[in-house]
């Protein structure tokens, strides 16, 4: 099927009218969108076409039972303009854990990619060619049987979009630990990049950024204390020369970056525990003198420097500077931009 995906070009490309140095966050899309339709059993009818609107039916069980998920990822260009792609096989497997999950049927796997490869070739000219900046995409799928029941549904669209990005934070960031809501729980769907999961922390992070603060660092769902992940990012402690992030235990998202973050640090002789971490271990780090520095890791933001972490009507002070941060955020940009050798092949070329 991989070889067989109908394209249908746009008469008149409107690359040319975007600012490089001035992307609208998360508002300008590309001019053509990967769709691919789940009907009587199987995927069919793979096409690239003009980006359009979609005709759903008000009764389409997304709409009423949340039958959705997506992946995030980037597209960049090395020195000789030629588009990138980092370890999207790795998001084509984590869209099917999230499918079998949600009681979704998988995506082929090598589809996904053939369709990733040709819709980043089409769109080059949409790729910024700043460092640090992208070509964000937007694989999804969601349920469109119009039918009132709770049941899986039986048809299903999968669709790929695309949106230049810059940089997601450019300074620190303050996080405000929530002792009310929750992300996840073992046994929900925390570790599944379900569309629910992020419409159920839009109000705590709203409360957060009217107390100051950039994002929710969410807490688990019974104590309060141990820490689970940022909104948008899995999250880094250095503690006494040590790195601690949070292991997977079915309430955290497996990140790609988070992965990827693991194997650079290791790289520079940096010891890396997945263990479950508590706010009060940081916070006692913080007044011992022992917690060095701190960051979050996801596709979006890349690598967020963290300054202070909130929490009840005090602040943790973390670090007002981040250098394996730094050094961590290098070395994934240089990689993007295919400056540093890739010593572990995530990066993979999109030929014409």
């Amino acid at each position: 099927m991989s070889q067989n995906i109908h394209v249908t070009k746009t008469t008149e490309s409107r690359a040319s009218q975007l600012d490089f140095e001035n992307i609208p966050l998360g508002t300008t899309f590309t001019d053509h969108m990967f769709i691919c339709s789940y009907e009587d059993g199987k995927w069919q009818q793979p096409k690239i076409q003009p980006l359009a609107m979609i005709p759903t039916h008000p009764a389409a069980m997304a709409l009423h039972y949340g039958q959705a998920i997506f992946e995030g990822m980037k597209a960049t260009v090395n020195a000789a303009g030629e588009p990138l792609l980092f370890r999207p096989e790795e998001n084509a497997k984590r869209l099917n854990f999230s499918a079998r999950r949600m009681g979704m049927p998988e995506f082929p796997e090598d589809l996904f990619v053939a369709a990733l490869k040709k819709i980043v070739n089409m769109e080059r000219g949409w790729i910024p060619p700043q460092e640090g900046s992208a070509l964000y995409l937007r694989p999804f799928m969601y349920a469109t049987e119009p039918f009132i029941g709770m049941r899986a549904a039986t048809s299903y669209h999968f669709i790929i979009i695309a949106s230049p990005a810059g940089p997601f934070f450019t300074k620190r960031i303050k996080l405000y630990a929530e002792t009310k809501y929750i992300r996840a729980a073992q046994g929900g769907t925390g570790e599944a990049k379900a569309a629910g999961n992020y419409a159920a922390a839009i109000r705590p992070t709203e409360i957060a950024k009217s107390k100051g603060y950039d994002q929710v660092l969410w807490l688990d769902a019974h104590e309060f204390n141990y820490i689970q992940e940022v909104g948008t990012m899995n999250i880094f402690f250095k503690i006494n020369g040590k790195f601690i992030t949070p292991s997977l235990d079915g309430a955290i998202l497996d990140g790609i970056t988070r992965k990827s973050v693991i194997d650079i640090l290791e790289d520079n002789k940096y010891v890396v525990e997945q263990r479950p971490i508590t706010l009060s271990e940081v916070k006692e780090a913080a007044a011992n003198g022992s917690l060095e520095e701190a960051f979050g890791t996801g596709t979006a933001v890349g690598i967020a420097m963290i300054q202070a972490i909130g929490h009840d009507e005090t602040e943790i002070h973390v670090s007002d500077e981040s250098p394996v941060g730094q050094l961590v955020m290098d070395t994934i940009n240089g990689l993007r931009s295919g400056k540093l050798e890739d010593k572990h092949n995530w990066m993979v070329a999109v030929n014409g």
